[in-house]
Parts: structure tokens; sequence; C-alpha cells
């Protein structure tokens, strides 16, 4: 998979990409991440990338000429399954989206800053606008970060044990029951006794069993 970003500000994607899994991906060849510096289209002898919005208001608006620029070049050198716009008002991430996505080949990120891009931005190149929340952050780098990581650790060889992101929360519409290591008592606090019994069926059961009750208890939405 090879997934490109746009954005004002590269530096802020540098650490999340530059390390653990994400870091392991790539040296793996499961994935390419490359960043652009949307001001690198510009034309203005300053590089500015954004103006007054028309109409008057608060805030600047992300210039279309760069951005168009940006996605045209990357366009003309390969197709890509999706360009996403992140933005608070598109639609809010969840598992599945992330699982169709992991299947991709090629995806464009746009990370919008200041007051949001141009709208002709979104009408005539974005084929997908992704939310991370209902809130608002200064830029769309964060939310990139969180789709991106999102995606790359199910494409198959990313983590070392590919059945674990299989069991994740919210991959059956469940939360994940709870999980316990060593050692099996901690200031009186026990495992579970069915966990020590290496009986696989009564385990998955209990397993099962409490995945249903964490998500009654916390996220009952779910069950919808």
């Amino acid at each position: 998979m090879r997934i490109d970003i746009l954005t004002v500000l590269p530096q802020l994607l540098d650490s999340p990409f530059s390390a653990s899994i994400m870091q392991r991906a790539q040296d793996k060849g499961h994935v390419e991440i490359h960043i652009h510096n949307i001001r690198d289209y510009s034309t203005n002898k300053h590089k500015n990338v954004d103006d007054y919005q028309y109409g008057g208001g608060a805030g600047m608006v992300m210039s279309i000429e760069p951005i168009a620029a940006a996605i045209e070049k990357l366009k003309a050198e390969r197709n890509y399954d999706d360009v996403i716009y992140m933005s608070p008002d598109g639609e809010l991430l969840e598992q599945s989206i992330c699982n169709t996505m992991s299947l991709s080949k090629n995806l464009l990120i746009l990370c919008g800053h200041y007051k949001g891009v141009d709208e002709r931005i979104r009408e005539h190149y974005i084929t997908r606008e992704i939310s991370i929340g209902s809130y608002v952050l200064s830029g769309g780098e964060l939310g990139a970060a969180v789709l991106v990581d999102s995606i790359v650790r199910l494409i198959p060889g990313v983590l070392n044990d590919e059945t674990s992101a299989l069991t994740d929360c919210f991959q059956d519409d469940l939360l994940s029951p709870p999980v316990y290591t060593r050692p099996p008592s901690f200031n009186g606090w026990v495992v579970p006794e069915v966990l020590l019994s290496g009986d696989f069926a009564k385990i998955e059961k209990w397993r099962e069993e409490k995945a249903m009750e964490r998500t009654i208890e916390k996220r009952p939405d779910l069950l919808d």
C-alpha cells in the first residue's frame, strides 16, 4: 500500500510514522508513507497557502491553487482508491471503514488547516471525508495519523501475530474482553481461574460472555 499525505505542517507527522508498528511496517515494505508539503506547490513568492474568505468572517481559508496542483500531480502518477479529506464534519471513523481501506492500494489524504479548504476542493477532488470525532483540532494532521495507524496495522504481515487485529475491539461490534498476564496473583488480586484451566472451549465462552458484558456496560450503542 502507498499513502500520500498533503499538509502545510509536515513536521507534525514525523513522529507518528517513525516508531513502533508504523516504522516496522515501512521497513518491511508493507506500506509506503509519503508526506508532501502543500507550500511546495504555491506559486506565491512568500509560499502562502491561505487567504481571506469571501463574504468576510473570522479565520483564513486554504487556497485552491496549491492544493489542486498537488492533487493533480499525484493523480497523474497513480490511481487512488480514495482522495480523503480529514474534516470534523466527515463520516465518523469506524472499524468497518478501517477494514475496507486496509484493502486499498493507494490512498491520498488531505489535511485541512486554518478555517478549512476552499469548498471547490471538496466538491471536485475529494471522494471521502473522514472525522475522528465530534470536536475540532488545529489541523487534520493528527486525524490523518490516527487514520493511517488504524489502517496500516490491519495489513497482513504488519503485526507479528496477524490474529491479534481480528480480536480487537469493534471487529465483531463488541468491546474486547478483559486480558491478564503474569503473575497469577498480585496484592491478592487473582486472575480468573478459567484462564488458567487450559480448557480453550471454556476460555472462549468466558471471553465471549465478558465481551458482551463489557459492551452492555460501556458501549450499549454498539448493540443497536
